[in-house]
């Protein structure tokens, strides 16, 4: 009705998909399905139509429509029974009839209209996502990239995006990216391509993205490492220790004039860039005039509250729910192992030293103050060993991702564990980050 075939698509799912991973979990309950879903362009859904039988009033299918549109991020909706067509315009609030489904155009100036976007930074928007590699982007990942997108092109300087761990913040950071250097946005409109910083608290949450997910970037990309600010290139990837100050260095990221990047993309945002007291935080108000992005899997806590009033209200959700139900990310189970210390606290002997010399404070400790106010080594060991019985009792190389309370915590569970498995490590001596049987990473609860 006025759409080539090609931006019309039948069944699409927005529940999973048909291939699974044997780590992914496909849902008992049915999977949610939109009748057809029009698309602008091959990387833009624009309308969704919920079809009835002609037996049935059109409007029997709106809400439906409403539903879908609702998870899909779109703004148009379409109920039809093949006699009447009902549309919702979420830009409006206006539900109508019409006699026949509005063209591509019609809807794509209705869009333009409605979100206030001017010709030049419409076309910028619809700059084609990057599909060489063969990965397209899940309905939910289509719904950030674009989102994110938009606000940087209307402007928006502060942008978090908030998605679950293993939903893909890499694959959206370098789409996003993607489509602003092919666009060749920028903050001031010059006619060049965006300088892009990339910045991570650990090397593997960088070297891997600038290695192989970013790959595509060839030589327009460098990493800022062991004192050298390169100046020439476009996409930057660094550490946060690389370039921030300490008694030492007075902080590589001078190097740089405050309005050198265009856009900085923080991933793993919660890990305390966003704290007023941070150096990490010293980095990002030193390159204020930048479009600043954070990307975390954490949802707003006490502990993470800075984070969320330095980047505001998350500019897209994408929760651990929604990616189980979605079948894009297994389902868990709690297996609770409760230590001695744990169940009955902790009391230091008298004048019983930490691992400094120091004194311990004598009080009672209990599970909210391991790992955060005092570090207890047999504790560690205690759940290191259980964690080793209940993987070699599956299969030790299942993927396993353990949370920690910080970087040093990672590390005594890192070493904990490969301790216990000497076997692995003879075969395995040179896996990075941790063991062959986990990877440990901070910011979670143990």
């Amino acid at each position: 009705m006025g759409y080539p075939a090609s931006l019309l698509h039948r069944t699409v799912r927005l529940h999973g998909g048909p291939h699974y991973r044997r780590w992914q979990y496909s849902p008992a309950r049915p999977q949610k399905r939109a009748d057809y879903l029009l698309r602008y362009n091959r990387d833009f859904p624009i309308a969704v139509i919920e079809a009835k039988s002609d037996e049935r009033p059109a409007g029997d299918g709106l809400q439906q429509a409403k539903d879908y549109a609702e998870n899909l991020g779109l703004v148009f909706t379409f109920a039809t029974n093949g006699n009447e067509i009902i549309e919702f315009d979420y830009l409006t609030g206006v539900e109508r009839k019409v006699e026949q489904f509005p063209s591509p155009a019609d809807l794509w100036s209705r869009y333009q209209a409605g979100r206030k976007l001017p010709p030049k930074e419409a076309e910028q928007l619809l700059t084609p996502a990057n599909h060489v590699s063969g990965f397209s982007p899940r309905y939910y990942q289509e719904i950030a990239i674009n989102r994110a997108v938009e606000a940087i092109l209307q402007g928006r300087k502060r942008i978090l995006l908030t998605l679950a761990t293993g939903t893909g913040k890499t694959p959206i950071a370098f789409q996003i990216c993607w489509k602003l250097w092919t666009a060749r946005w920028n903050r001031t409109g010059e006619h060049r391509r965006p300088r892009i910083l990339y910045l991570s608290d650990r090397n593997v949450l960088v070297d891997d993205p600038k290695d192989k997910t970013f790959a595509a970037f060839g030589d327009a990309k460098a990493k800022i490492e062991n004192g050298v600010a390169p100046k020439s290139r476009e996409l930057y990837f660094s550490i946060y220790q690389a370039i921030a100050k300490d008694e030492r260095r007075p902080g590589l990221y001078k190097e740089y004039a405050p309005d050198f990047f265009d856009l900085i993309i923080i991933d793993e945002c919660h890990r305390g860039s966003a704290n007023d007291e941070s150096n990490w935080r010293e980095i990002l108000e030193h390159f204020e005039p930048a479009f600043q992005m954070g990307m975390t899997a954490t949802p707003l806590r006490e502990e993470n509250r800075d984070t969320y009033a330095y980047f505001g209200d998350p500019l897209y959700i994408y929760s651990l729910r929604q990616g189980i139900e979605d079948g894009f990310l297994a389902p868990y189970r709690v297996y609770r192992v409760v230590s001695t210390v744990d169940a009955t606290g902790y009391r230091p002997s008298d004048g019983e030293l930490d691992k400094h010399g120091q004194p311990i404070p004598d009080r009672l400790y209990g599970t909210p103050e391991f790992e955060r106010l005092l570090s207890h080594a047999e504790r560690t060991k205690f759940v290191a060993h259980h964690l080793t019985d209940f993987l070699h009792r599956t299969s030790p190389y299942d993927k396993t991702i353990v949370f920690c309370v910080d970087q040093e915590h990672a590390e005594q569970m890192r070493h904990e564990v490969a301790v216990l498995n000497p076997d692995l490590m003879q075969d395995h001596p040179t896996t990075s980050c941790a063991s062959p049987l986990t990877k440990a990473t901070s910011g979670g609860a143990t």
